[in-house]
């Protein structure tokens, strides 16, 4: 519970702040949630504790080896119950290690967490003085040198940046603080500043211009006036644009009835070519779970807006090619992304509004563990924040371009569109799936045992 507390408060602190600054709520009660946060994510490493002891006491010290799976174990929960969290998995340590990353193609990033927690098991029983510690130690050793061997030479040959068609990406940065999208007099400047930077981007070669997500300081379907001026500027440049906005389906009597975040793609003819509703909503971001519950945080509930979840994962033509966007924190579920190149992607997008998180490492966490989705399902991925981070990742985790923090950018780039796939691609997280039933085989094993 120490080790786990001490990790996610580390790396989940700046949530306190989005809260207090943007839930309407006093700073302790933020602290307070946000502990509540840490606490429940703690709880995986303490079952993780647990489990392994049991095993341990079973079936003797030298079983310590069951680590890895037990810990990849927890981490697939930790992805998928209560509809999940998994910011920071184990693996994403090693995103900038490209040789160790391209593991990553096989089994995911839980294939990475494995390997990482391998190491660290074998040094701890090597620094007990276990009995039998020296051949896991030569085994995971050999193993950490045979991935690094061959995820080197896959990087340097890069196969697939060589491959499939060609174009020109631009990203548009136009770095807008939260709070200036309501002031009154500040929406018509944004947008023209979108307009104006979205031209730019052309006129330096750009085929495919992304917007972040929330970009439009309006509703895209709704402000047909602002709408027009986008789908001419798409028309006149015979270039498609790739939007976030809110998106508001109206009842009978015309009133909003459900709310989606979403992305639009206008195409170089100026109509709408495909629309992508957010599926995996940020709790207390974009709607607030038992709502009858957090009665002691009730301007969080009314700050936060109720959006709904959309259920089908569009995806989106560009010219002969098929798209796929991942809104915000969307891009850090591994199988929701394998759905959309499954289904025919053939680049990965993804769109967000970072500015939430303010001068904190979010920013940077989030732009890692996209980039471990480019590794995963060998696509080019390419990423449009509001505030940052902005940039174009290759199939094997090399940033080709990448923005900075709180700057207006406009960034044009090379990505490509590709229809090979990976191992991972292929087969999903087989191995996370295998330590499950491992650990609960030995689990049950254990129980068996006085």
């Amino acid at each position: 519970m120490v080790t786990g507390a001490i990790y996610f408060t580390g790396t989940l602190y700046w949530i306190t702040g989005v809260m207090a600054t943007y839930g309407d709520m006093a700073r302790w009660v933020a602290v307070l949630i946000n502990a509540g946060l840490v606490i429940y994510q703690t709880l995986y490493v303490a079952i993780f504790a647990l489990i392994l002891r049991r095993i341990v006491v079973a079936h003797g010290p030298t079983s310590l080896m069951a680590a890895p799976a037990v810990w990849v174990a927890t981490e697939l929960g930790r992805t998928y119950i209560l509809t999940g969290f998994p910011w920071v998995l184990l693996g994403y340590s090693q995103t900038t290690v490209l040789p160790i990353a391209q593991l990553a193609s096989l089994f995911g990033v839980y294939g990475v967490s494995m390997l990482v927690a391998s190491v660290s098991t074998v040094l701890a029983m090597a620094g007990c003085k276990l009995a039998r510690a020296t051949l896991p130690l030569v085994v995971v050793f050999g193993a950490v040198l045979g991935v690094a061997v061959w995820g080197s030479r896959r990087a340097a040959m890069a196969d697939w940046t060589h491959t499939g068609e060609a174009i020109r990406v631009g990203l548009i940065q136009g770095n807008v603080d939260q709070d200036e999208k309501t002031q009154a007099g500040r929406a018509a400047a944004i947008f023209q500043d979108y307009l104006r930077m979205t031209r730019q981007a052309i006129g330096e070669g750009a085929e495919f211009v992304v917007w972040p997500e929330s970009s439009t300081p309006f509703q895209f379907e709704d402000d047909l006036l602002a709408a027009a001026q986008v789908r001419t500027l798409a028309r006149q440049a015979r270039v498609p644009i790739l939007l976030g906005s809110d998106q508001f389906v109206r009842g009978a009597n015309g009133a909003p009835t459900t709310f989606y975040n979403a992305a639009f793609l206008v195409r170089p003819d100026g109509t709408t070519g495909g629309v992508y509703r957010k599926m995996h909503l940020v709790p207390f971001g974009e709607y607030v779970p038992v709502k009858k519950l957090l009665f002691f945080a009730a301007p969080l509930v009314q700050a936060v807006s109720d959006f709904s979840a959309g259920d089908e994962a569009v995806l989106l033509p560009v010219g002969d090619h098929l798209v796929s966007t991942a809104i915000c924190y969307e891009v850090v579920y591994p199988d929701l992304v394998r759905r959309f190149v499954a289904g025919g992607s053939e680049m990965l997008t993804t769109i967000t509004n970072d500015a939430w998180f303010g001068p904190t490492s979010a920013p940077y966490q989030h732009f890692e563990q996209a980039s471990m989705r480019a590794i995963e399902e060998g696509r080019y991925l390419v990423r449009s924040a509001n505030t940052g981070i902005s940039g174009i990742v290759d199939p094997y985790g090399r940033v080709i371009a990448r923005t900075g923090l709180y700057q207006p950018a406009v960034v044009v780039g090379e990505a490509r569109f590709l229809k090979t796939s990976t191992f991972y691609g292929r087969h999903g997280d087989i191995l996370a799936y295998a330590s499950v039933m491992a650990t609960a085989a030995l689990l049950a094993v254990a129980g068996r045992v006085k």
